[in-house]
């Protein structure tokens, strides 16, 4: 299955621009300085507020700091939350909805009702409260705080697949050969959930990116950091809109909206693959189904009547 997930021409588009983004995230300080020559909190005092032209593409905030640069140095800060906290929210979804759907009973009722109270909390709301009382909070502790109330809704997904893989002649027969419930479950019913556990892992990522500059946006964080959503902060607070400063906040804003744009390439590349109806071969099997079917009706036509004349 990931030989042809790999094919698609857009899940190919949407990996490379992860891979970019990883690259610029691991990269960003030497990029800066040596590419670009501006570390992010370096001033031009020559150059405030400047448009994008010679000596700065992307023109300068009215701090003096060059924009290029600080794009790239954001791209850690952003990054580094989403992967994280994806990283966080997806193993804690798939260690608490997989068994719970697979083994039942007690454990399941315990489970789904510890699912139930995250899934009831306002998740945002207490992620501001939280990340509001840890002030000057840095990068890691923000993504924990994002997982922490991410992962619900995934594990509640993941929960009824799992029921309804657990009643499959597979795991019937391994059982009865006498496989452990932990081997059942992490090496026989969860490779059978890696497509959806991957598309949850990316949208995992990009709304902890989208999470990190929200929380950004607010105030709340590290002011030492710079992220894309402490960028955008700082070009609200400093009236960037209305001063038609546009160089300051659209290249952070195109940066979320681009990894965005590349989570839905490869979803929708994954739902292809692991989607009958979606498929190359799906879409075939059903278009013989119809035809056999109108081929079927056509044939039972001329039988009818002539069955409905014997009758009369």
């Amino acid at each position: 299955m990931l030989n042809g997930i790999l094919r698609k021409w857009n899940v190919r588009i949407g990996l490379g621009i992860f891979a970019l983004a990883l690259l610029v995230a691991f990269l960003g300080p030497w990029v800066a300085q040596s590419l670009i020559g501006w570390s992010g909190h370096q001033v031009d005092y020559h150059a405030i507020g400047r448009p994008p032209g010679h000596g700065h593409l992307l023109g300068t905030n009215t701090a003096g700091n060059d924009v290029l640069a600080q794009t790239v140095l954001g791209a850690r800060g952003s990054v580094f939350v989403g992967l994280v906290s994806a990283v966080l929210a997806t193993v804690l979804a798939a260690a608490v909805g997989v068994p719970s759907g697979f083994v039942g009973g007690r454990y399941d009722r315990v489970m789904t009702a510890f699912t139930n109270v995250f899934l009831t909390l306002p998740s945002f709301a207490l992620t501001l409260i939280v990340a509001g009382y840890v002030q000057g909070a840095p990068w890691l502790m923000i993504a924990l705080i994002i997982a922490v109330f991410e992962w619900p809704g995934g594990a509640r997904y993941l929960r009824s697949q799992t029921l309804s893989l657990r009643g499959r002649d597979f795991t019937v027969a391994m059982r009865m050969v006498g496989e452990t419930r932990l081997r059942l479950v992490f090496f026989e019913v969860m490779p059978h959930l890696t497509g959806i556990i991957s598309a949850m892992f990316l949208r995992a990522m990009v709304a902890g990116i989208f999470a990190e500059a929200g929380l950004a946006f607010l105030g709340i964080g590290s002011t030492d950091t710079i992220s894309w959503g402490t960028m955008i902060a700082d070009a609200h607070s400093q009236s960037a809109i209305l001063n038609g400063q546009w160089w300051w906040f659209v290249p952070p804003g195109l940066c979320i909206a681009v990894l965005g744009m590349a989570t839905a390439l490869v979803n929708f590349g994954i739902d292809e693959i692991t989607n009958p109806r979606l498929s190359a071969a799906g879409r075939r099997l059903v278009k013989k189904f119809h035809a056999a079917r109108a081929a079927g009706r056509r044939a039972a036509g001329p039988a009818a009547a002539e069955t409905a004349g014997r009758s009369t």
